[in-house]
């Protein structure tokens, strides 16, 4: 499996244990994930996150929604770690494709994780707003996708074409919501899948045959039922 997995969670002492798994490659964040997680002060919080995860690549998303706001604080967020990548959405709340904030960022040789992409349409502005030497994280929402009846697989595929001329460039499969995501991101090529720590745990149980897993699903419902002291 070349498809890299990195875990999405904010939470201190999740990312602390997670770090310690080598089949966890790194760490995807955002505003919502580190509200969830107890974060007070941003950068406080990133900091002490940074103290031990320092060698594994992990994305610290910007919250300003123009291109000022969103500079300064991709600037700021860049110099709190050399593993650090800025996470920049694809539009801000206004619906505006934030090519410009991107091509600078890109132009700083900065490390970006560009969000919230959804389209292959989304994938092609951003790579004609790049160089081929910086490294860019694009990372698409299949599961959110999916959650509205869309089908991400077309997209992954034209993305992950149009940016096989980028060497510096990961497409990433995000919005996890089953472990099998992970064999259909490896199949389709994508080089990293971020997942939540529950999922990464069901991953870690992979190859259990069909009648093992028949075995315990009847044990379990045997179980249940007379834990219930169910009669007929």
């Amino acid at each position: 499996m070349k498809t890299k997995i990195f875990c999405d969670i904010a939470e201190y002492n999740l990312i602390k244990k997670f770090n310690k798994k080598k089949i966890v490659k790194g760490f995807t964040t955002n505003p919502s994930l580190m509200r969830k997680a107890g974060a007070k002060n941003y950068e406080k919080y990133s900091k002490k996150i940074l103290k031990f995860c320092k060698k594994k690549p992990i994305s610290i998303e910007v919250f300003g929604d123009d291109y000022f706001s969103m500079k300064e604080q991709a600037l700021k967020i860049n110099r709190w770690g050399k593993n650090v990548y800025v996470k920049i959405p694809v539009v801000n709340s206004k619906g505006l494709f934030m090519g410009r904030i991107i091509k600078d960022l890109n132009k700083l040789n900065i490390k970006l994780n560009i969000t919230a992409v959804y389209n292959a349409n989304q994938t092609r502005k951003i790579l004609d707003s790049i160089n081929k030497k910086s490294k860019v994280i694009i990372s698409i929402f299949a599961g959110r996708a999916g959650d509205v009846g869309k089908d991400p697989i077309p997209e992954f595929e034209k993305s992950i074409s149009m940016a096989k001329k980028f060497k510096n460039v990961d497409i990433l499969w995000a919005s996890v919501r089953e472990p099998y995501n992970y064999l259909q991101a490896c199949q389709l090529g994508c080089q990293i899948i971020t997942i939540p720590p529950s999922i990464i745990e069901k991953i870690e149980n992979f190859g259990k045959s069909f009648n093992r897993l028949t075995i315990e699903t009847v044990k379990n419902f045997l179980i249940d039922s007379k834990k219930s002291k169910f009669k007929i």
